[in-house]
């Protein structure tokens, strides 16, 4: 140890118990308001997840979850072993890949571009403008989908004109990705680039400053300059989406669902929502509910560790 250090004696430091009585006096004020926050989550949030035992029973009603008969792994087997598992798991991937490569980059592309717009008025159209599809309920957007894809509906129209078949797309299901992918971009894109918008103001000017006496050009300044400051941001944001590849939301899936493309439009919450509210099978619909959960947890942890050892970026 160097000469004139000073070290605090073990026995001067507090102890553990002192250092929470501290804080405990302290910000008591704040410990007061996280109370009710601590007893939502438990009453709401985690005390729920105790259901997810029937996923290993054969749950009846009458019987209660506790009284229900355990089964083991019955359901787990049944689903692995079914017609429907690797329909859904492939199109609820595919969906997910489509989403990771198209949906994702559009936000930030957007951020960039509205980065560089000099005219307050214009660059507040172009935000309005697309911010708005975000509020538009969800049954809107699929009315609006309907409508414009049918027959004589506009986009086919339109689609018609450039040479493509004029035809009901949502029968189609080699279009059904496609067209929950590009719909997907247009209601989120604007408002997922908020958060891209914010990380760029948080960039150091002189940076740009110090590119542009070095020559650099608007290109070379985001490639070296706006796309490093972003690195940090788009990789949680990464992390985060492909930790969540399998939930895709049954919501616009059950809504755009239909016989002709059900091959391709099936996946694992619309699954799950088909077995678990419509046939009743809450067991089994719990089982493939909870294989999905895992499945996400696995990936999230396996891609977060990855993103720390190659960019020692990552979420903990």
């Amino acid at each position: 140890m160097a000469a004139g250090a000073k070290t605090t004696p073990a026995r001067l430091q507090p102890t553990l118990g002192k250092r929470i009585r501290r804080d405990l006096s302290r910000y008591k004020y704040v410990y007061i308001m996280l109370i009710p926050i601590v007893v939502w989550y438990i009453l709401f949030c985690y005390r729920p997840l105790l259901g997810n035992v029937i996923a290993f029973k054969d749950y009846k009603a009458s019987k209660g979850i506790w009284g229900s008969p355990w089964v083991g792994i019955k359901h787990f087997t049944a689903f692995f072993s079914s017609f429907y598992f690797w329909r859904v798991l492939r199109n609820t991937l595919l969906i997910s890949l489509y989403g990771i490569i198209f949906s994702f980059p559009a936000p930030i592309l957007l951020a960039l571009l509205m980065n560089e717009m000099h005219s307050r008025w214009y660059k507040s159209t172009v935000q309005t403008i697309t911010y708005m599809p975000y509020f538009i309920s969800m049954i809107v957007i699929c009315g609006m989908l309907m409508d414009f894809l049918k027959m004589d509906g506009v986009i086919t129209t339109i689609l018609a004109v450039l040479g493509m078949p004029n035809e009901n797309y949502l029968m189609k299901p080699e279009a059904f990705r496609t067209i929950y992918v590009a719909s997907d971009i247009w209601q989120n894109c604007g408002w997922n680039s908020i958060i891209y918008m914010a990380a760029l103001s948080s960039i150091d000017q002189e940076l740009y400053e110090a590119a542009a006496i070095d020559g650099a050009n608007r290109f070379k300044q985001t490639l070296h300059v706006t796309l490093p400051g972003l690195l940090p941001t788009i990789m949680i944001l990464l992390i985060i989406r492909i930790g969540a590849v399998l939930n895709v939301g049954y919501e616009k899936i059950i809504l755009l669902y239909n016989s002709a493309n059900a091959d391709t439009s099936d996946v694992i919450s619309s699954f799950v929502y088909r077995y678990g509210m419509q046939k009743g099978n809450y067991s089994y619909a719990t089982a493939v509910g909870l294989f999905n959960s895992l499945f996400n947890f696995i990936l999230l942890v396996a891609v977060n560790a990855f993103s720390r050892k190659v960019s020692e970026i990552s979420l903990w």
